[in-house]
């Protein structure tokens, strides 16, 4: 392998966290390849908000500038491509990209996300990040005091619905067939004017994803403007659990405070180690992780 192809650091995933982690050790002067398709899973959704400075902006101008801040760093250095495979070697890690080109490093930073699993619900896709939401603190401000879904059950529709109420007073949990809430779940949101609606969804009714109707399994419909829904999601990248890496209960990949992964010298980043899904979280995290990475380099190498 030649020089070219070696590296203190390899981060797999280039959006917000993989970004802020080769800023923080672009800075520290390592050198860093960046392996990135191109596809973050909020790219469909038209803005994004509750981030300092850049509130309201689409999530592209956000990543355009952040990439071209960090590729001012000249040790930082950009490969388009897919990772598909990884070995833990001697020296550190090597990575294997779609073209079979290889590349070495000391260290692993995965900041590849998860892929979100829409319902099987006609629309879902399209609407996805537009009117179909997963989070009030980044969408919620928008759609406040408008006519409000909820696709949940039992606890989660419970708590979500307690959550959401603070937006609007229209809101309705749609539980998707039978209720699984208890009796005394069902009567406070009851008390609380949240309607519970039983049926089968079978569609979204939207223009350019942007919900007017949901049609039922009965053929019945009703006006909606916003839906809130927590998704279920797998890993958008198999390769920590590959290498060996610890995933919890949930699914996401086990870290310690200092975004360490249970193998020594591999990190991670971003939505794929929380469910605290926001542009400042990845942030913060891919900081840590690079702070972090560069003061094991300088410790091991002293």
């Amino acid at each position: 392998m030649t020089e070219h192809n070696k590296f203190d650091v390899i981060i797999v995933g280039g959006s917000y966290s993989g970004l802020a982690a080769a800023m923080a050790l672009g800075r520290a002067l390592r050198k860093v390849l960046i392996i990135d398709s191109g596809n973050p899973c909020n790219a469909q959704t038209p803005h994004s908000h509750n981030f300092l400075t850049q509130d309201g902006k689409t999530p592209k101008e956000i990543s355009s500038i952040a990439k071209q801040q960090v590729e001012r760093y000249s040790t930082v250095k950009f490969f388009n491509g897919i990772a598909q495979k990884g070995n833990k070697t001697v020296k550190g890690f090597d990575i294997q990209v779609e073209s079979g080109e290889t590349f070495a490093s000391r260290k692993l930073i995965f900041a590849t996300g998860i892929r979100d699993i829409m319902p099987p619900i006609e629309g879902s896709s399209e609407c996805w990040g537009v009117s179909l939401l997963h989070c009030p603190y980044c969408h919620g401000y928008e759609v406040r005091n408008k006519k409000t879904g909820i696709l949940a059950n039992g606890d989660s529709g419970f708590e979500f619905s307690i959550l959401i109420s603070n937006w609007t007073n229209d809101l309705t949990l749609y539980t998707n067939g039978t209720s699984t809430l208890s009796e005394e779940q069902t009567t406070k949101l009851k008390n609380h004017n949240i309607k519970i609606v039983e049926k089968v969804l079978a569609q979204f009714d939207h223009a350019n994803g942007q919900i007017q109707n949901i049609v039922f399994k009965d053929g019945s419909k009703t006006s909606l403007d916003v839906m809130y829904s927590r998704a279920s999601f797998e890993q958008h990248c198999k390769l920590p659990e590959i290498l060996g890496c610890e995933i919890t209960e949930e699914a996401y990949v086990k870290i310690d405070g200092f975004q360490k992964t249970t193998i020594a010298g591999i990190f991670a980043v971003g939505d794929n180690t929380s469910r605290m899904r926001t542009i400042a979280n990845a942030v913060a995290m891919g900081t840590t992780a690079g702070t972090v990475v560069n003061k094991e380099i300088c410790l091991e190498d002293f």
